[in-house]
């Protein structure tokens, strides 16, 4: 399904003071928390850059978290004109944007498991989340959807499933793994937001492929 959003006009993509909680979206002109949507800059070959992590120098480009989105940014020319020069802008921008979240939810997760925060595998994982140890589930996109919602049952805590089973596997030393239960704390919050985000880059890209 297509998503009709409006046309932004040259007034419209001056720059904003990055300050504040909110950042506003290039396309929908709609604000929304820095932290859930995806922050771009010109890098110094002229080339536009994800800035996954939101920490490099320069003047943010922001868009929300929408695969339909960053297409209609990559068409309609909107990063050239916000920074006001030529940019070369990757035509699949929205899979290059998936693939560098992929890889920040895999580098949290690992961080988290070498902590100690973090468990893996059906039983175990079911022992922590029984006994309210659990911050966030973290499920494979590709497990059955019966055990995955048997998994998590009628407990109100939240789930997420952005990554395969081969790729949880390898995180945790597994050939795959399923699920994987998280326990409270910063990390969790980071690898939700994280997951939320590309949650919502990864809907059409799936769909296309």
């Amino acid at each position: 399904m297509t998503t009709t959003l409006p046309d932004s006009s040259p007034d419209e993509l001056e720059d904003e003071p990055e300050r504040g909680p909110l950042r506003r979206c290039l396309v929908t002109r709609q604000q929304g928390p820095r932290e859930a949507m995806l922050r771009f800059v010109a890098g110094p070959d002229r080339q536009l850059v994800f800035d996954a992590s939101a920490t490099l120098p320069g003047r943010g480009m922001w868009l929300s978290a929408s695969a339909d989105v960053i297409d209609l940014a990559v068409r309609r020319g909107v990063f050239p004109r916000a920074a006001k020069m030529q940019l070369t802008v990757p035509p699949n921008l929205a899979s290059v944007v998936r693939a560098a979240l992929e890889r920040r939810v895999a580098e949290l997760l690992g961080l988290t498991r070498r902590g100690g925060a973090a468990i893996s595998g059906f039983e175990k994982a079911r022992e922590w989340l029984q006994a309210g140890k659990a911050g966030l589930v973290v499920q494979a996109t590709d497990g059955s959807p019966d055990e995955r919602a048997r998994f998590v049952g009628n407990r109100m805590v939240p789930v997420v499933a952005v990554l395969s089973a081969a790729a949880l596997g390898k995180i945790f030393g597994r050939e795959h793994t399923v699920h994987v239960v998280l326990a409270p704390g910063r990390l969790a919050g980071m690898i939700e937001n994280e997951a939320r985000r590309l949650e919502g880059v990864a809907d059409k890209v799936l769909s296309g492929q």
